[in-house]
Parts: structure tokens; sequence; C-alpha cells
């Protein structure tokens, strides 16, 4: 994906949110969170994305209607700061954060009612909701009374489906390559993956900020 590097129109001063969004982390995180520079055409393009710069969007090729796949090494800051984009954008495009382990660990304890509940709605109250599932990767296969199922596999397939019917908006972090999650959940769900989420990618060499 091409980075913002060169001078863009905008519809925002992507300078002043950056320390609007620096001020923002120290707020929640403590006085020690810092953005890095190094991560700067990363942040400017969820940036872009979650203000929907519809200006800048084309030319960083973003697609506004898809939602984000955020990838990267581990401990590089995705889980962070697509928490702090929740403090960016507008009410339309909030979202839950969502661990993939702990909804596969639900599904051990209730069942196949877990996928409803992050696709469709909890059953019987049909209110798909914005989703941001962290960590794709982190969670195995479960089973439940014996009947095992790739749980994220099964939530982000339909999820893929009101995308096309509702345009619902689902964004994912991992430290997955592509080729992962085609060896992991299989070519039909990358597939649909690449049509409803946009790619974001940290440097392979980001260092690990947990150290």
């Amino acid at each position: 994906m091409q980075q913002p590097i060169k001078t863009i129109q905008s519809r925002y001063n992507y300078n002043d949110v950056w320390e609007w969004l620096q001020q923002k982390g120290k707020e929640v995180y403590g006085k020690k969170f810092q953005l890095h520079e190094e991560d700067k055409s990363t942040v400017y393009l969820l940036l872009c994305w979650f203000l929907q710069d519809d200006i800048a969007a084309p030319e960083l090729e973003l697609d506004l209607e898809k939602g984000i796949l955020l990838s990267g090494p581990v401990g590089c800051g995705k889980t962070t700061l697509m928490s702090l984009m929740r403090y960016v954008t507008q009410e339309k495009y909030k979202f839950i954060m969502k661990s993939c382990r702990d909804a596969s660990f639900e599904f051990i304890e209730d069942g196949f009612s877990v996928i409803h509940k992050y696709s469709r709605g909890a059953l019987y109250q049909h209110n798909p909701k914005n989703y941001c599932f962290d960590d794709l990767g982190v969670e195995s296969s479960l089973k439940y009374y014996g009947n095992e199922c790739n749980v994220m596999a099964e939530i982000l397939l339909t999820r893929y489906d009101l995308f096309i019917s509702q345009n619902l908006i689902t964004h994912v972090t991992t430290n997955l390559s592509a080729s992962e999650i085609e060896e992991m959940y299989g070519n039909r769900l990358r597939s649909r993956m690449r049509e409803m989420l946009n790619l974001i990618s940290f440097d392979a060499n980001s260092a690990d900020k947990r150290r």
C-alpha cells in the first residue's frame, strides 16, 4: 500500500491530529505513552480511514467502505493504536474491541450462539455491531460438546455476508502474514478478507514496544 510520505490533499491537518493523539494516549495509557516517528505512515493511514478523509483516501489507496486489517510483529502497538482510534472517529464508525482468544473461550462455554453474537447480534436481537477482532491467530479450533469449530473463521465469514448485504464494518489485528492466514483459515476466508478489509501493515522490523 502506498505510504503517506508525499504531500497530499486532505480535509485535516494530520500533524495536529498526531499531537492530539499523542496527548490522548498519555491520558489513556499513562505518561510513558508515545507515538513513534517510524510508525507515522501507518498511523496516518489509520487516521485517514477513521477520520473518513474522502479527499486523501483515494491517493492513499484506502477504500473507506471497507474495514481495516492491521498487521505487524508482536508488540508493535496494533491493539493500542486501534483502541485509540475509537476516540478519533465519528459515532457511526465506533467499534468494540474483542480479543479473538476471548471469543473462542466463550465458544467453549456458550457454543454456537457466540458466532451469532459477534456477527448478526445476540440471538433474537438482530443488531450487528462494528467490531475489531484483536490478535487473529492466537486462538485455536475449539470443541463444544465434541463439535470442533474454527470460531473466528465462522464469525468473519458471516460478517463478510453482512458486509456485502448491509455494509457492516469489521476490523482485525494480527501478526499473521497473508499466507499464514490462508494456511490457518483457508483460501475462502482469505479471499473474503481481501474484499472486506484494507491492509495496513507495520514494518516487519518494527520494535517490540513492550520492552
